[in-house]
């Protein structure tokens, strides 16, 4: 009877601990968070740092299969290196996303200007694709002036060496890429991150097979990658400016 009873607590807590597990993840298993209408993964917007630190380590471990435990534990980003913005409750497209970066940037007002360094802008949003990276270029235009640039920085229709002139020639504030292809300029010395503020990822968006920058091999690692670089990790926690890490 005491090893029935046993059996049956253990059970119990087997059962209880399998329901936190589903409660902590059902924003990946719940399909009515993917509004395919919209083009957008709902689930982000309720994802605070610490799943959201969770999210990228899952998604980093079943993608980097084929890495070594040392080169997984550089990817990892902690709770503590990201923005929290849950409290933005608009949806997450990209008619909202300037509103979205004026909530979140200390003066709004100065999105639409640019670091006197050529080439080192104070925002980069990071893109999958570069026709999205496109599709967001044209969302933060309002941001571009005859002395702040928005940049284009991807691979679509664009050689590495265009890009560069690019950043040589122009004042930018906001820079819009994908991972592999900012992580080449800032190696080439075309991109400068000395000036940079925030760093957005595009992680809502969704195409219409339901998938996010995050949810493909091909995009994800890049990403993390990026994300893990370590100029980065050691400014996201600086107590005096941190560079903020924000998931739109």
């Amino acid at each position: 009877m005491a090893s029935k009873a046993k059996s049956k607590k253990r059970a119990a807590a087997d059962s209880e601990g399998g329901s936190r597990k589903k409660r902590k993840s059902a924003y990946e298993q719940d399909e009515s968070l993917l509004d395919t209408e919209l083009g957008v993964n709902k689930g982000y917007a309720f994802m605070d740092p610490q799943l959201l630190a969770d999210h990228l380590a899952q998604k980093t471990t079943r993608f980097g299969s084929d890495l070594s435990p040392i080169e997984l534990a550089d990817l990892y980003i902690s709770p503590s290196s990201i923005h929290d913005t849950t409290s933005w409750l608009e949806d997450r497209t990209l008619t909202k996303l300037p509103g979205f970066l004026e909530k979140f940037a200390k003066k709004p007002e100065d999105l639409g200007k640019a670091p006197k360094q050529k080439g080192s802008p104070h925002t980069i949003i990071v893109t999958g694709a570069g026709l999205r990276a496109a599709d967001v270029v044209r969302a933060v235009r309002k941001y571009q002036t005859k002395k702040c640039s928005v940049a284009k920085l991807f691979a679509k229709h664009m050689k590495i060496e265009e890009t560069t002139k690019f950043l040589q020639e122009h004042h930018t504030g906001v820079a819009v890429g994908t991972p592999t292809r900012l992580n080449d300029l800032v190696e080439n010395g075309a991109l400068s991150l000395e000036n940079l503020e925030r760093i957005v990822v595009d992680a809502s968006h969704i195409d219409q097979k339901k998938r996010g920058v995050l949810d493909m091999k091909d995009t994800m690692l890049p990403v993390a990658r990026w994300l893990a670089r370590k100029e980065f990790k050691e400014r996201y926690t600086a107590g005096d400016k941190p560079l903020q890490l924000l998931f739109y």
